[in-house]
């Protein structure tokens, strides 16, 4: 669903709604002895647990077949919520579909000539382009590198394509592909093949980068975010939403102030350490656009499992949580670009805790939740107030233009 129309909460909630009152009517009906056998099959179907059935609805809405309504593209399909998810699977999946494609994972995986390879790209159109603790320049090797990390690959060589805008300061862009070189070298890969198209003033933003990268699998371990289950471990491996947070102060929108800088980083080292020492992980997946709680939901789909996360495990800054609070948003859904979500064997939780906190990375690293057999499809949060509530896809991003 997207932003035009009712999202798929409301539907479903409807639905129930009106489900209820025709199996009410037809059991009023049979108690006055005009529904007959109608009536009986009403009152035998009534349900007993009016949450169970809004979220056994809500999974059926979830999992109907994307339809896109709106006419035009706008800026939520590529905010990494709902609409993102919409656009991806009603028109590109559906147009492209293969088995390579279909689990939507962060990267592919091939098998040319007996290697198992990792293949991934991404485009990066962050506003500003400079922010602190980085700039568009890192964090397209960075995202690149992870999304091949957290396949559970050794990330080897990167693609850079740039999209110039013309009166662009040589300046800026010489910082921009410095900042590239030292982060290919400290991620221990390298750039080797580009492109470079030069735009008309006004019609981009001064730069934009596209990365593909290759790397190759050395292990027969199957991740995916339909391998989770019940019993699983979910682990974030440090404080959630600097990223998000320190570019929305960067732009200059708001009179706030705090000392935050973007997490932006390669998670290689640290994801090798983990893939080492634990056996039994799952899936793993880098929390960029959409946050932890668009992470969450996709292992939920994907595996046909709930997932129960608790409020207070999660690790947020002070910094990050007070600015949310002051914009109104949540900071499970604001984005990281150093951080990421891995399911674990919930009997290897605490070797995956100490091969994540024995990396710089990874010192914050927290089980925050775990995986469940019941309300498949869904994700629940214990509020720190002692009460549950469902943490749904968004449909677009509090915060546009992050990566």
């Amino acid at each position: 669903m997207t932003g035009r129309g009712t999202n798929w909460v409301d539907e479903a909630l409807r639905e129930h709604d009106e489900h209820t009152a025709a199996e009410q009517a037809a059991a009023a009906d049979a108690a006055t002895g005009g529904a007959g056998e109608a009536g009986a099959a009403a009152r035998a179907a009534a349900p007993s647990d009016r949450e169970q059935q809004v979220l056994d609805r809500i999974d059926r809405a979830r999992r109907r077949r994307p339809r896109i309504r709106e006419e035009r593209i706008t800026m939520s399909h590529g905010a990494g919520g709902k609409a993102s998810r919409t656009l991806v699977e009603a028109v590109f999946l559906d147009a492209f579909r293969n088995p390579l494609l279909e689990p939507l994972e962060d990267a592919a995986q091939p098998r040319v000539g007996g290697a198992r390879l990792a293949l991934t790209t991404d485009t990066y159109v962050v506003s500003p382009l400079f922010f602190p603790g980085g700039n568009i320049g890192d964090l397209a090797v960075n995202g690149t590198v992870n999304d091949l990390a957290v396949s559970g690959a050794t990330p080897l060589y990167l693609s850079a394509g740039f999209v110039l805008e013309e009166g662009f300061p040589v300046a800026d862009l010489t910082t921009i592909v410095a900042s590239m070189t030292a982060a290919a070298a400290a991620a221990g890969v390298q750039v080797v093949t580009g492109d470079t198209k030069v735009v008309e003033r006004g019609k981009a933003d001064g730069c934009y980068i596209n990365t593909a990268g290759v790397g190759v699998v050395e292990h027969d371990l199957a991740l995916g975010a339909a391998t989770a289950r019940p019993g699983d471990a979910v682990i974030v491996s440090g404080p959630v939403g600097d990223h998000g947070v320190t570019i929305m102060l960067a732009r200059g929108e708001l009179d706030i102030e705090a000392d935050l800088t973007s997490d932006t980083a390669a998670m290689n080292g640290m994801i090798a350490g983990l893939l080492e020492a634990v056996p039994g992980v799952r899936a793993m997946r880098d929390a960029t656009r959409g946050g932890v709680a668009t992470i969450l939901n996709e292992v939920a789909v994907a595996a046909g499992v709930g997932v129960v996360v608790e409020e207070d495990q999660i690790p947020v800054r002070a910094q990050v949580r007070g600015a949310a609070e002051l914009l109104g948003i949540d900071p499970m859904y604001v984005a990281s670009e150093g951080r990421m979500v891995a399911v674990v064997d919930g009997e290897q939780a605490d070797s995956a805790l100490a091969a994540l906190r024995a990396h710089p990375l990874g010192e914050q690293a927290a089980v925050i939740g775990h995986i469940t057999a019941d309300s498949p499809g869904i994700v629940l949060l214990k509020t720190a107030f002692g009460g549950t509530r469902i943490v749904d896809l968004l449909v677009g991003d509090p915060l546009p233009r992050i990566c």
